[in-house]
């Protein structure tokens, strides 16, 4: 098969299918990209000297782990196969939406060597606004809190104020009516 040009189309990037994870991913997380940041990261100019690696607020969601990992370069929420429902393998570069109790949201699928397969919803990216690590971790948290709460209920509009009564003239209701007051 081939494109318009007559070159050879490309194939679709196999799927490598996830093995569920049975433990918090959390730890695991923050090794693999501290050791990324340590030997691959440093350099580059889109870095925050301010925001360290941390993994924030994993845990398990209808079976599968969600959480966020806080880099000096990014914060994204991630998703890891569980054995769950949240949970579908597709190809690396592909993007799919994951119903979540606030809503559908974009996840992004990668197969890192070291982590396996995984997904990731972009939150902040470039951090360099991110002034310190307590607001990193701040909204770490405020993003998992978010994410894993249905949204409120739309507030019923509130009844009509009664009009304040008074007691009206007969010159006054004629007024009124008429439009002059």
């Amino acid at each position: 098969m081939s494109d318009r040009i007559g070159k050879p189309a490309l194939a679709p990037l196999p799927t490598r299918p996830a093995v569920p994870r049975s433990d918090d991913p959390s730890e695991f997380l923050a090794a693999h990209y501290e050791h990324f940041w340590q030997t691959r990261r440093r350099d580059l100019p889109v870095v925050n000297p301010a925001l360290v690696v941390e993994a924030i607020g994993f845990s398990r969601q209808q079976g599968d782990w969600l959480g966020v990992v806080v880099t000096p370069w990014l914060i994204n929420l991630f998703l890891f196969s569980g054995g769950g429902e949240l949970w579908g393998d597709i190809p690396a570069g592909q993007r799919r939406y994951v119903n979540l109790p606030c809503g559908t949201l974009q996840f992004i699928a990668d197969d890192d060597p070291d982590l396996g397969p995984y997904q990731y919803c972009p939150l902040i990216s470039p951090v360099s606004s991110v002034p310190d690590m307590a607001t990193a971790r701040q909204a770490a948290l405020d993003a998992m809190a978010a994410v894993i709460q249905p949204p409120a209920p739309p507030m019923a509009d509130p009844a009509p104020a009664e009009p304040a009564k008074r007691d009206v003239s007969r010159r006054g209701f004629l007024r009124a009516l008429t439009g002059r007051r």
